[in-house]
């Protein structure tokens, strides 16, 4: 009974630690979305008045609608990158929060056996079929969460290789419009 308010504080602490972690977890991620919303903006403020000037020097019809072709491809090319980076900043803040979650799970199980094992310790004589099925309910409660986890990273990974896919073939698609667009306009 006396190791009851030190688990409490214990488990109280960990529980803070754990808070903390995730909060600055959260705060970082902010941090780099607001820097890279920050700089996009500013690129696209930068490229938006080099591409008016670009345009505006334009000599005649033909040469303008060649110019809108040969700008919009690094204008998609730095939006997939922005979605890209958008994703890779999400992705691994769920990892790390992910961590985060495991390992209070596992804390948890961990005090959940010295407990049931205390329980056991001091249980009356016959009592054992019980903590057995205890036991047993515990272990199919953790076997179930281990597999919906691993269930979630492989979802994870996935979906990360198909998004790596579909931005490679959007790139490829649009490249290969802009080159056979270029190439109708100039026969």
């Amino acid at each position: 009974m006396n190791k009851l308010p030190a688990q409490f504080a214990e488990a109280n602490k960990a529980g803070v630690e754990a808070l903390l972690t995730i909060a600055n977890t959260v705060f970082a991620s902010a941090e780099r979305l607001a820097a890279l919303n920050l700089n996009t903006a500013r690129a696209m403020l930068e490229d938006s008045v080099a591409n008016t000037k670009a345009l505006l020097s334009a000599k005649d019809v033909q040469e303008l609608a060649s110019m809108q072709a040969t700008l919009a491809q690094p204008s998609l090319e730095k939006a997939v990158a922005y979605s890209r980076s958008i994703y890779e900043i999400a992705t691994q803040t769920q990892g790390e929060l992910a961590k985060v979650s495991e390992a209070q799970m596992a804390e948890m199980k961990s005090a959940m056996a010295n407990a049931l094992d205390q329980s056991l310790k001091n249980a009356p004589a016959g009592s054992e079929v019980a903590v057995a099925a205890v036991k047993s309910a515990i272990a199919a409660a953790n076997s179930a969460y281990d597999n919906m986890t691993k269930a979630a990273k492989q979802v994870t990974e996935m979906a990360e290789a198909n998004v790596a896919a579909a931005t490679t073939a959007t790139i490829h698609a649009v490249g290969s419009g802009s080159s056979a667009a270029k190439s109708k306009r100039s026969a």
